[in-house]
């Protein structure tokens, strides 16, 4: 007779019960090869010596003393002397008046460009592009050379009386560099896309400039943009064109800088410095949203970024 504790509440018998199942031992991480972790220790070495300069001005922002490279205590009147100090408030200002103006030319010019090349590519394709890798290659000091004459010329010799403005000229010199860059982005983009799109819509009869406002710019929205941006940035530490071609009165926060290198740095130059790094910073940080919103990847985002 079975014994009842050797019996299921069926009758099947305590031997014939599953198993439990084996658990699999945890997989062991592979090693990491000691030439790897070196070469990652001296990545991290060479990125903290390339942006510990940063680190430090933000820091002497906030320094009391008279002079920046003298750390005398804590304090904020660095930053009261963006308000109080007119020479100051007038180089800031400006700076973001001809960044956002060199931005807005730029963009625009830029664009029609990057359409143009893309597009309506033709025998003259080549030439341009070699005009704007010539202005991408130029060294800025031959840029700054070479245009304050022919401003000179447009503005004195021919009466042309918008070019003495220093708004102008700033925009002028400025908006040189960052169109060949805007160009270049928006053509990335387009080359990418498939141009049967806008061969759909002209085939729904629809004209040129619908077909432009509803197909071509928002597909290459997320490029003009980030050009946009990456041209205010630009803008904003443009030193040797504004250098030379700045008139008096219209003093850009750069040139402010290398001039006041003469008689000493003051902490007010780091406070002012940081507000500019903040905003470059989140200029970029807004391109990388933008083409990512748009669906780009992180490979397609460096791409666009770079013309490629």
């Amino acid at each position: 007779m079975t014994s009842p504790a050797t019996t299921g509440p069926r009758g099947a018998s305590a031997s014939n019960a599953t198993a439990p199942p084996t658990r699999t031992p945890p997989r062991r991480k592979p090693r990491v090869p000691l030439s790897d972790r070196l070469l990652g220790m001296w990545g991290v070495l060479v990125f903290l010596f390339l942006f510990a300069p940063l680190l430090v001005i933000v820091v002497h922002s906030f320094n009391s003393g008279r002079l920046l490279v003298a750390w005398q205590g804590f304090g904020f009147e660095a930053w009261e002397a963006m308000f109080t100090k007119p020479a100051i408030g007038n180089a800031v200002w400006i700076t973001l008046q001809t960044g956002v103006i060199a931005a807005l030319l730029s963009t625009f010019l830029g664009t029609l460009a990057g359409l143009a090349l893309a597009r309506r590519a033709g025998k003259w394709t080549p030439w341009f592009s070699i005009l704007l890798i010539l202005v991408t290659v130029t060294p800025e000091i031959v840029d700054a050379v070479a245009l304050l004459p022919w401003l000179v010329f447009l503005g004195a010799d021919l009466g042309l009386g918008i070019f003495n403005d220093g708004i102008v000229r700033l925009v002028v010199g400025h908006s040189l560099f960052a169109t060949a860059v805007v160009s270049y982005l928006v053509r990335a983009r387009l080359v990418g896309l498939d141009e049967r799109l806008e061969e759909a819509s002209a085939d729904l009869y629809a004209p040129p400039v619908r077909t432009f406002w509803r197909i071509t710019l928002p597909l290459t929205m997320p490029a003009v943009l980030a050009g946009a941006l990456l041209s205010f940035t630009l803008s904003l530490d443009n030193t040797v064109v504004s250098a030379f071609i700045q008139v008096s009165g219209s003093t850009p926060w750069p040139v402010y800088v290398l001039s006041a290198v003469r008689s000493g740095l003051r902490p007010e130059i780091a406070s002012v410095s940081t507000v500019m790094l903040v905003l470059t910073l989140g200029a970029i940080a807004l391109v990388a949203v933008v083409l990512k919103r748009s669906g780009d990847s992180t490979t397609q985002i460096v791409r666009t970024l770079s013309g490629d």
